[in-house]
């Protein structure tokens, strides 16, 4: 079993605070896996992912894609694809959707270097899957909420990351735009072996495809497997106030 992600005895405390927003996690996740994690509003979520990202301090073993964190973690995320929660952009910001979207090739190529026309091809291969080729000239801050997510999950894919860290992904998409890119999840999966982790707080948002949650509540791990293990578990009802029906 390859694992991309593994961590053990984590816990993550932001500056200036006394309690860990994330403790004692242990988490294995394996290349090519997709995982949802679900939890209640400050359960951790966001926290997780970051220190996954290497963009927090922490105590305990992090590693992804069999490296530490905390020794690689600058050339660990030229590897990772991260769309953060919080990504709106001003109205005036003057970047054009593509410029945007091309900022996820410079891990490839290195700052400050130009794009070589193999760059391109990738960033209009995702744009297009995402169906936002025809907003490529417009200044992302003009875009709408749905279409600047569209923009950050296609730098994120340009990267052509080995793992992509998703949060609230399809937050601000309607319906078909979510099922355009959880298909797009699950090519990327099966093509490349690309391991996903999503965190969402809306139950009607896990993508199709997931064959694991976790939940996290109070900054633990509670529960941990198949989603209608999940959702008919202790700590399910505790997180939600109620058990979740599966209809499959």
């Amino acid at each position: 079993m390859e694992l991309a992600v593994r961590l053990e005895g984590v816990s993550t405390t932001y500056e200036g605070e006394t309690r860990p927003a994330i403790m004692d996690i242990n988490l294995s996740v394996e290349r090519g896996e997709l995982l949802t994690i679900i939890g209640p509003n400050g359960a951790g979520k966001t926290t997780l992912l970051e220190t996954i990202n290497g963009l927090l301090p922490s105590e305990g073993v992090v590693e992804v894609l069999g490296l530490s964190v905390r020794e690689h973690g600058r050339s660990l995320r030229r590897r990772i694809g991260y769309v953060p929660q919080d990504f709106m952009v001003e109205p005036g910001t003057p970047f054009l959707a593509k410029d945007v979207v091309a900022m996820g090739r410079v891990g490839k190529v290195g700052p400050l270097r130009p794009l070589r026309e193999e760059d391109w091809e990738v960033i209009w291969a995702v744009m297009e899957a995402l169906g936002i080729a025809e907003l490529a000239n417009r200044p992302v801050g003009k875009l709408s909420g749905g279409q600047q997510q569209k923009v950050m999950i296609a730098r994120a894919l340009a990267k052509e990351p080995e793992l992509l860290l998703l949060d609230e992904p399809f937050s601000s998409l309607d319906a078909k735009a979510r099922a355009t890119v959880c298909e797009l999840l699950e090519e990327l999966r099966g093509e490349r072996g690309v391991t996903v982790l999503v965190v969402t707080h809306d139950l009607s948002a896990i993508p199709d495809g997931c064959e694991r949650l976790i939940l996290i509540n109070g900054g633990r791990i509670t529960a941990d497997g198949r989603p209608e293990e999940v959702f008919a578990s202790d700590a399910f009802l505790k997180a939600y106030g109620r058990v979740r029906t599966v209809i499959t």
